[in-house]
């Protein structure tokens, strides 16, 4: 017999898979599996730009050049990959500054891997991974970013569970959420008097 969860008349009933999938520590092994498959694509791909000269040597800012030019070629024709709004952020901004985008590339998605392998800021690390994700999909670039980016959809929405195998045991009671701040700021564990 399943325990009855009173909810307020404003509140909707969660379905039991997706309490156990999002917020029960129990699918916290699920999550690492996921965590680690994410942080072995992110890391490898930061580390190779890390030790690569045309990312972050002598030479950083070729490699993301020879790649956004090859995007904003994309932008033409009846059907682009690219969309002219995004060609226009690229050559307008991103090209322009491509040394300094390089390092930012490189390292994001090294410190993106790091934080998913630790489960540290699991949510937080998923969200910077999708957003470099779409930022790849609308240079038009598909590879492994659809499966990334849809892997890392269910680990943001696994935030409570997702790290608890990982950091994020300790780091989310300690740092808190938004809604309600944790042990660091004073009022997280206080007990009313």
């Amino acid at each position: 017999m399943e325990a009855t969860v009173s909810i307020r008349p404003t509140e909707l009933r969660e379905p039991a898979l997706a309490r156990f999938l999002f917020a029960d520590t129990r699918a916290s092994w699920l999550w690492l599996v996921v965590r680690l498959y994410l942080a072995y694509e992110w890391i490898s791909a930061g580390w190779e730009k890390l030790n690569s000269p045309a990312w972050t040597g002598a030479q950083a800012g070729t490699a993301l050049s020879g790649f956004l030019a090859g995007a904003v070629k994309q932008a033409g024709g009846a059907h682009p990959n690219v969309q002219g709004w995004y060609k226009d952020f690229l050559t307008g901004f991103v090209i322009p500054n491509a040394h300094a985008f390089s390092y930012v590339v490189a390292f994001g998605e090294t410190l993106v891997g790091v934080a998913l392998l630790l489960g540290a800021l699991t949510g937080v690390a998923a969200f910077f991974g999708i957003f470099m994700n779409a930022n790849y999909l609308l240079a038009g670039t598909v590879s492994t970013n659809p499966v990334l980016a849809f892997l890392a959809i269910f680990v943001v929405l696994a935030w409570r569970n997702a790290g608890w195998i990982g950091l994020d045991r300790w780091l989310l009671p300690a740092l808190g959420t938004p809604w309600q701040p944790g042990r660091l700021f004073g009022t997280g564990s206080r007990s009313a008097s």
